[in-house]
């Protein structure tokens, strides 16, 4: 009975796994280009939660790992492979989860910053443009008024 895993081993390794599938399910989604800084801050917020979430079953992953760890001193070598190549299996999905989850902030939080900015020189160059179209629509100025002339070339 000692090399069995305890009810809450089993428990957890569920809780882990279910929470792993629906993780990895909501990363798969298809990334779209979304060209509306609201829609990119909503999925921001819910790659942090994800994140948060990542970290609050951080507790059930290490529980698993050392509950593998003890079993393994005292099961037979066959039943420890199978509980160790078991859990190797979950590290390897949670390590990918985690770096996948980073990466997917991360590139967020660039695109983000480049739609800022894109959204700013397209706001300085439409405010320049309409300059530019009161300028051209003025009225040109006497053929004789050098001055006037001078001034308006200055400005062109």
């Amino acid at each position: 009975f000692d090399s069995l895993p305890p009810a809450h081993y089993k428990e957890t390794m569920s809780t882990i796994l279910v929470w792993i599938q629906q993780s990895e399910t909501k990363l798969s989604m298809p990334q779209v280009a979304v060209a509306e800084y609201e829609i990119m801050e909503q999925r921001l917020r819910e790659l942090k939660a994800l994140q948060s979430s990542l970290q609050e079953q951080q507790k059930g992953l290490n529980y698993l790992s050392t509950t593998v760890e003890d079993m393994s001193k005292k099961a037979p070598e066959e039943i420890s492979q199978r509980y160790r190549s078991e859990i190797e299996v979950i590290l390897g999905r949670w390590k990918k989860l985690s770096a996948q989850l980073v990466e997917h902030c991360q590139k967020l939080e660039e695109l983000m910053t480049k739609l800022q900015r894109f959204q700013n020189d397209t706001k300085t160059l439409k405010k320049w443009m309409a300059e530019v179209d009161v300028f051209l629509k003025e009225e040109w100025p006497a053929l004789g008024d050098s001055e006037a002339l001078e001034k308006q070339l200055e400005q062109c």
